[in-house]
């Protein structure tokens, strides 16, 4: 078998990476994902123009690599999970496409909830995730009422992933990881026709393609596909899963008694288990996972989101540099612990918060900002502020253990691991490789192609440990100080 291509396809960044036999990384490539944000409420991107990324992305790794696309015996590919892409019979996309963080849902989830005030629960306890507005299920549905002409066209409403791999293979359909969380069932690992009939969606149902295994043969690249890639024809694709549990299984926690910490574009703290897991009630998400296991996560819809923001708010001149993330480090590095008394809540989103309480009003926003204040105390609270929501996010998930997974561009800070290592006591590991999400997409691919028996001997296959951060005894009393008054700006904000 030739080299494994997985594709990891972000709200922000759509990433590839090559990996040999063994699942070294070979080369990684990396290009933006453009998000519409113009209405308020309102956020799309152009899936033909995701494809069209995909298309240099295949070329742009295999080149690091020193290889062509032709070299490529499978592929994985995940992508951001719920929204969706309305598409015809030929996979054509009828509207722009909707990202998770799409808040259009709103009013109809009020509208139910105000006939019924116990839905939220109910619904938690078929998927065990808090609703969002984003999800699959009610944004079908706000499309139904808003776009009834377009909905009518339609042939099928599917995930970006799916919406790519049916561009590749001319299949469409759908995993078990999306259709738990849809809102679905996270028992049963599918569908629940209890929750398409309350978003009213019985007769839409059709749109929702057939689920299967993500492990399985979700199709073969076709001969257009191959055309527009360099891919080779009859290259078998893996069906794929979203991105979080391909993050998951790509850092290795999909192995339980483990605590994974992902900072990336949205950040998330998590275990898994041998069984569906609904506590704490009404509160963070429970992710199916491929091969039989459970991912109960808490989730800060903003992760390193804040940072690009920082960087092109607070500090635009470091654009155009090298590195700039690394400068922007520097600089955050210049304000002391506690950033002289600056905090920042760093829920940067449309969609408001679901942890550590929901809230879909909840802002970022910056508190304790006094005339002595500089860019750096501002850039370094951004820093701390993410910290500390995961924190928050940990204490939530009740781990205990002594050792925390981080994974996701936030990993290759120099600033936040060692700020999580001394803010919790605990050391943070941290791995070879750069794109988790794209190597448990691969995974699943190996899997499919027989190259791994199964998910249990593909999670066995953990990346190299690259280092271990050990926390910092002497700056845990500072930490402690600025995470208290941190934590006073949350609750007044969130009440």
């Amino acid at each position: 078998m030739g080299l494994t291509l997985g594709l990891d396809i972000g709200s922000s960044v759509a990433k590839a990476a090559l990996y040999d036999a063994g699942m070294a990384e070979l080369a990684t490539a990396a290009r933006p994902v453009l998000q519409d944000r113009s209405r308020v409420g309102h956020v799309e991107y152009d899936a033909l123009a995701v494809q069209a990324s995909v298309v240099a992305l295949i070329a742009d790794v295999a080149a690091r690599a020193g290889v062509t696309p032709l070299s490529i015996g499978a592929i994985g590919i995940s992508a951001a999970m719920v929204g969706g892409v309305l598409v015809d019979a030929e996979n054509k996309p009828l509207r722009p496409a909707i990202n998770w963080e799409d808040a259009r849902a709103q009013s109809l989830i009020e509208g139910i909830v105000a006939q019924d005030s116990a839905v939220l629960s109910r619904i938690f306890r078929s998927s065990g995730c808090v609703l969002q507005q984003g999800c699959t299920l009610p944004v079908l549905a706000a499309l139904a009422v808003t776009e009834p002409e377009v909905v009518a066209q339609a042939h099928a409403f599917v995930s970006l992933k799916d919406h790519l791999r049916a561009w590749l293979t001319g299949r469409i359909g759908a995993d078990r990881t999306e259709a738990a969380v849809g809102p679905g069932s996270a028992e049963r690992r599918d569908r629940s026709p209890a929750m398409l009939e309350l978003f009213g969606l019985g007769p839409l149902a059709h749109l929702l393609p057939r689920v299967e295994e993500s492990e399985a043969v979700g199709g073969h690249v076709t001969p257009a596909a191959a055309a527009i890639t360099g891919l080779r024809v009859g290259t078998p694709l893996a069906v794929g899963a979203g991105d979080v549990p391909c993050s998951v299984l790509g850092a290795g926690g999909w192995n339980t008694g483990r605590a994974t910490m992902i900072l990336g574009t949205t950040a998330m703290v998590g275990q898994s288990f041998t069984q569906p897991v609904f506590e704490p009630p009404d509160l963070g998400l429970l992710f199916t996972l491929p091969g039989k296991r459970w991912f109960r996560a808490m989730v800060n819809v903003a992760g390193t989101m804040n940072l690009d923001w920082a960087l092109a708010t607070l500090a635009p001149d470091l654009s155009g540099c090298a590195d700039p993330f690394a400068k922007l480090e520097e600089r955050a590095a210049q304000s002391p612990i506690g950033a002289s008394g600056v905090s920042f809540l760093p829920y940067l989103s449309d969609s408001g918060i679901i942890a550590p309480v929901i809230d879909p009003e909840a802002r970022a926003g910056f508190a304790g900002l006094a005339p002595r204040h500089r860019q750096q105390d501002m850039l370094r609270a951004v820093y701390e502020g993410v910290a500390f929501s995961l924190v928050d996010l940990l204490e939530l998930t009740g781990f205990s253990g002594e050792r925390i997974m981080l994974v996701g561009g936030g990993a290759r800070s120099a600033l936040w691991p060692q700020m999580i290592a001394d803010i919790t006591g605990k050391a943070v590991e941290l791995f070879d490789g750069r794109e988790f999400g794209a190597r448990g997409a691969a995974l699943l691919a190996r899997v499919a192609a027989g190259e791994i028996p199964d998910i249990a001997a593909a999670a066995l296959l953990v990346p190299p440990l690259r280092a271990t951060v050990i926390p910092d005894s002497s700056r845990r009393s500072a930490y402690a100080r600025a995470r208290h008054t941190f934590q006073q700006h949350r609750q007044r904000m969130l009440g």
